[in-house]
């Protein structure tokens, strides 16, 4: 008997009998905009209308991550928030292939016949007419639909979704956050954008500074975001507001490792291990390097002014 609990399959070889069966979409989804929002929703009606499964199939790394490494875009988000995004959006399942040499050299063919037939037995896609894949780059709307009436399984095309008469598109995303347009970026996403990760241990100069911080990995080659910003965070079932750095603090750090560290305003627990999201507001400053700690201490406090000032003007629910 099919289960209707939500999950989440890594890797084709974790697919199982049951799995058989659905009506399927893929893509990258970075960002989980408001046109994936569309398409989503687009993807659950017909799983309804036709009573199957709905399931979305995403890879990772994502494909230009794999061809392009630290030259591609920057990452909207990590596969752990892509994963609660889909599944909040109603999906039943989401199946993250590996983007490896193999599946790489996948013809379009074979990638229908062993991942579409064999692996989901998709009944229906909802596929964008502009979508490519294979190898071969012969994979398209038009080849899926040629072989879906041969082998069985129908295909729709997604709806666009366009704001101020351009596409909605994770590129669009990215570039409203480069250029600090909250609002903006906020119209595409449908919320705020966010940042969330498990808090680690830091090396405790904030501390010393007078000035703790929470820091998380980010995890990904780069950020769409680099600088000082007005934040909310969400910690422990509260929101804190509070100033955030993403960069690799060139003053105390040589490894360039990517890091966000957020100093919560009258905030005091120990929340090491925890789950934070990160909500931005407000771009403050640039991330850049100073002569000494001292100075870095007082650029800390006038940040830290700013934020509040900003907060006081903007209350943040």
């Amino acid at each position: 008997m099919e289960s209707k609990v939500q999950s989440f399959i890594r890797g084709a070889h974790n697919l199982l009998p049951w799995h058989q069966g659905c009506v399927a979409t893929l893509g990258s989804f970075d960002g989980v905009h408001v046109g994936h929002q569309a398409i989503l929703r687009q993807l659950v009606r017909l799983a309804k209308e036709t009573q199957l499964p709905s399931l979305v199939i995403i890879f990772e790394p994502q494909p230009q991550e794999f061809f392009l490494g630290d030259k591609a875009p920057a990452r909207l988000m990590r596969l752990r928030e892509k994963i609660q995004a889909l599944l909040a959006a109603g999906v039943d399942r989401v199946l993250c292939l590996s983007f490896s040499d193999y599946l790489r050299s996948l013809s379009a063919m074979d990638f229908i016949e062993q991942v579409l037939i064999q692996g989901v037995d998709v009944k229906h896609l909802v596929i964008g007419d502009d979508f490519r894949f294979g190898c071969d780059r012969r994979g398209d709307f038009s080849l899926l639909k040629q072989v879906g009436d041969q082998k069985g399984f129908s295909v729709t095309d997604t709806v666009t979704l366009q704001i101020d008469g351009e596409r909605v598109s994770s590129t669009r995303v990215r570039q409203c956050l480069e250029a600090g347009d909250f609002t903006a970026a906020e119209r595409l996403l449908g919320k705020l954008y966010s940042i969330s990760g498990r808090i680690v241990y830091g090396q405790q100069l904030g501390r010393q500074l007078g000035v703790p911080t929470a820091n998380v990995h980010l995890r990904r080659y780069k950020s769409p975001l680099q600088g000082v910003f007005a934040v909310t965070a969400k910690v422990e079932g509260k929101s804190i507001q509070g100033v955030a750095n993403i960069g690799v603090r060139p003053t105390v750090n040589g490894d360039k490792k990517l890091l966000l560290e957020v100093h919560l305003f009258d905030f005091s627990q120990k929340i090491y291990g925890k789950m934070i999201e990160v909500i931005f507001h407000k771009k403050l400053r640039s991330e850049k390097k100073f002569a000494s700690l001292d100075e870095l201490q007082a650029q800390l406090k006038m940040d830290i002014d700013e934020a509040k000032a900003f907060f006081n003007l903007y209350p943040s629910p």
